[in-house]
């Protein structure tokens, strides 16, 4: 347990010493890296499903995904404000064309990749417009999540007893996931103390309100991953970080988290 509680902290400071200054220059350089890692995420979707992404519906699936993730309104000015939206819609729609001209592939084909194109798309977009808004409101959304994280490992690690959802996710439990709620507003609470502008309109007590279901949210979109991975049969997601799986093994709680960031208008 100890030594893959130190291989898990290695290679996640060496992934931040990467993200980091990425997401600090953040511009054009984020967002294409967001869009490649988005794409590595659907790669590891369609591979669950023992789909093959070097296919013409598996990139047109992939191009789908970057185009979600990326602004391309910001760089192709005849784009409308929601480019990215048109794009990802003109591709979809030329997938769905595929079905149409060929008689091995399905609409029943068409709607998983389509389905986990717009989850994963959507998600690091969020990521991305959270960037836009500024440095501050990028890293309060992930230092949550990774607070989220942290706080159920180590309390379920130590306290846990009850399980949470052990139909999908034998090793999670309540006490754990009240360890990542709490851990979640903590965070909060200092991000809120240091800068109580970077949660506008909102103040501090409504942040730490909100913090819980941001913190749910996450946990919830780590849920929906294992149950995804318990349905298709397999351990991890990938083989992205060493001692932490794939892309959507360190991303799921995201995906959650800045889209209700955004509905609830912090960016």
């Amino acid at each position: 347990m100890i030594q893959d509680l130190q291989k898990r902290t290695l290679f996640a400071i060496l992934a931040l010493a990467i993200f980091i200054p990425i997401l600090a220059i953040g511009g054009l350089w984020l967002q294409i890296a967001m869009g490649v890692v988005a794409m590595l995420g659907v790669h590891e979707l369609l591979r669950m499903k023992g789909l093959n992404t070097m296919t013409p519906e598996g990139l047109l699936t992939l191009l789908a995904t970057f185009a979600l993730t990326v602004p391309l309104e910001n760089y192709w000015k005849f784009l409308p404000v929601d480019g990215n939206v048109v794009a990802y819609s003109v591709v979809i729609l030329i997938l769905l064309g595929a079905t149409v001209f060929s008689k091995n592939y399905t609409i029943e084909d068409a709607v998983f990749p389509i389905a986990m194109s717009f989850y994963v798309g959507f998600g690091f977009n969020a990521l991305v417009d959270a960037r836009i808004a500024g440095l501050d409101k990028a890293l309060l959304g992930l230092c949550m999540v990774w607070a989220t994280d942290s706080g159920a490992y180590l309390v379920g690690m130590k306290f846990g007893k009850r399980k949470l959802a052990p139909r999908v996710s034998p090793n999670k439990t309540i006490e754990g996931a009240m360890g990542g709620i709490v851990a979640a507003m903590l965070v909060t609470l200092i991000f809120m103390l240091v800068d109580s502008t970077v949660a506008l309109p909102y103040g501090i007590y409504k942040m730490m309100v909100f913090a819980i279901f941001f913190s749910i949210a996450g946990q919830l979109g780590d849920l929906i991953e294992s149950a995804m991975k318990r349905h298709f049969g397999v351990k991890d997601s990938g083989k992205f970080i060493p001692g932490h799986g794939g892309v959507l093994d360190r991303f799921d709680c995201m995906l959650a988290v800045f889209p209700i960031m955004h509905l609830f208008g912090l960016f």
